[in-house]
């Protein structure tokens, strides 16, 4: 299909991603889904794809469980230009939204950005700092009445903090 054919939809700015953490938190818990299922994270993803699809920037959406290996639900790309790089963020921001179970834009906030003060305050020495990310754009999922988080939204390609907010407008739209 020829890029003309394709109708994309009008752009819809981003709403600027709050600084606080308590602003933050409370983004994530008013997030809550009352169910969650491979089609509530194919509708998810397909909304999130639909919406970058309206910036310039190339991102990658991943949606998966907490399972370790991962059980990913949806996987997409957006436009051309994307590359193995925005994976291994991918994972590196679902790595420690799941260790933390906390959004990485929090993280971010929480650590005003020093990579290294976050490795030395959770102990993570050598290779082990690489695994994380606390750059903003991994999400957890949470299902109302179940405690803990269900799974993992992650997109890479945009500004950290509009890598974050448009999972949460996303998710908040579900």
């Amino acid at each position: 299909m020829a890029t003309d054919d394709l109708t994309i939809p009008q752009h819809t700015p981003l709403t600027e991603a709050p600084r606080s953490i308590p602003d933050i938190l409370a983004q994530e818990q008013s997030s809550q889904l009352p169910y969650w299922d491979s089609s509530v994270a194919f509708r998810l993803g397909c909304a999130l794809r639909t919406r970058l699809l309206t910036f310039d920037r190339p991102a990658v959406i991943q949606i998966s469980t907490i399972t370790t290996p991962a059980h990913v639900l949806f996987h997409a790309t957006t436009h051309t230009g994307t590359s193995p790089n925005n994976d291994a963020w991918v994972q590196r921001k679902r790595a420690s939204v799941i260790r933390f179970g906390a959004s990485t834009w929090r993280l971010q906030q929480e650590y005003g950005g020093d990579e290294a003060l976050f490795a030395a305050k959770n102990g993570l020495v050598g290779g082990a700092a690489g695994a994380y990310a606390i750059h903003g754009g991994g999400v957890p999922v949470f299902v109302r009445n179940c405690s803990g988080m269900v799974g993992v939204v992650v997109v890479s390609g945009l500004k950290q903090w509009d890598d974050h907010q448009v999972v949460v407008e996303e998710l908040g739209g579900l």
